[in-house]
């Protein structure tokens, strides 16, 4: 009752003004623009018989293919995996007081950035043929304590993932720096002062406060890579999806459904990666995530009341002027 009083609503007010809400006929006339498109959109891709469903469903979990999806899903925790580690590996080099190291780095970056991932695969294909030898000896001369032939070591596979993790790591590298330079220099100085050594601050203190910032652009590097490993055909390797789909099309004379087939699972492993990618901005985002203050922020009941409030007002202001108190007393 009181709040009712407080908000004007059970007064006595004369000549009261009884507002209506305006009207917005934007969201729904977006919202039938919507629904007909996508009703459009579904006739289309059911009635259209180019489209050849039954093909579709046919090939959609073909032992080609699921075999393809294997290998896409290894080259790409494989090539994110080693491109995660050398990215922190080249962040810090770039941090680095010592001008070897960031001029190592740096060269590092301008390359792999600088070449297309197409062209950096097709060299790693032609490695063995380039090196067909790789050996431990004494440099600049005949002497070898061991070797072995490139094609064992590079084959088709191991040249996929290498030339896929060597290309991300130059684009990680610069995320994983740039979430480094966002943490608080403040937090480094307060480290030292408590006697801990760089690689203690980097990977108790730093890291996990960048974590935050470089999640979700990780996030799309990696849903970036899944599609990525579509040009490994380059090296040639020719077992993942993509072209397992191709393949059977090229068979069957048939490109429309497989290429269907082929955006079914890449569309369904994107969406995992996606919930994947949310819970873990979620996990390293505690702590930083806006919480609500002032009125909408949760209060502990006041008993009995302060003077002048009524039982409906807020008591925020009161809370902060006794926090006020508090702290000029503690001074």
């Amino acid at each position: 009752m009181a709040k009712k009083e407080v908000d004007g609503e059970g007064v006595n007010i004369p000549n009261r003004i009884k507002a209506l809400p305006v009207k917005r006929p934007g969201p729904i006339v977006a919202a039938v623009i919507v629904v007909l498109l996508a009703a459009m959109l579904i006739q289309g891709l059911i009635t259209n018989p180019r489209l050849d469903w039954p093909t579709v469903w046919k090939y959609l979990f073909n032992e080609n293919v699921l075999e393809g999806i294997r290998y896409t899903l290894e080259l790409t925790v494989i090539s994110m995996v080693v491109a995660i580690i050398l990215s922190v590996i080249l962040a810090i080099m770039r941090k680095s007081i010592n001008p070897v190291l960031r001029g190592v780095s740096w060269f590092f970056i301008w390359f792999f950035r600088g070449t297309p991932v197409y062209t950096q695969l097709i060299f790693w294909g032609l490695f063995a043929v380039l090196i067909p030898k790789i050996s431990l000896g004494i440099p600049f001369t005949s002497v070898e304590f061991w070797s072995i032939d490139s094609n064992v070591v590079v084959t088709a596979f191991n040249a996929a993932w290498i030339g896929l993790a060597l290309n991300e790591a130059a684009y990680l590298s610069e995320i994983v720096r740039a979430g480094l330079e966002a943490v608080d220099p403040g937090q480094t100085e307060a480290a030292k002062a408590l006697g801990m050594n760089r690689t203690l601050i980097m990977r108790r203190i730093v890291l996990p406060q960048a974590m935050r910032i470089i999640i979700p652009p990780t996030g799309n590097e990696t849903i970036g890579m899944l599609k990525t490993t579509s040009l490994v055909t380059a090296v040639p390797f020719t077992l993942e999806l993509q072209f397992a789909t191709n393949a059977i099309a090229n068979r069957i004379y048939k490109p429309i459904p497989l290429l269907l087939v082929a955006c079914f699972w890449y569309l369904l492993i994107t969406s995992i990666l996606m919930v994947v990618q949310s819970r873990l901005e979620a996990h390293f985002g505690k702590g930083f995530n806006a919480r609500p203050v002032g009125t909408k922020g949760k209060q502990p009941p006041y008993n009995p009341p302060y003077p002048g409030k009524s039982d409906g007002e807020p008591k925020d202001d009161v809370n902060k002027i006794n926090q006020t108190t508090f702290a000029g007393l503690n001074a």
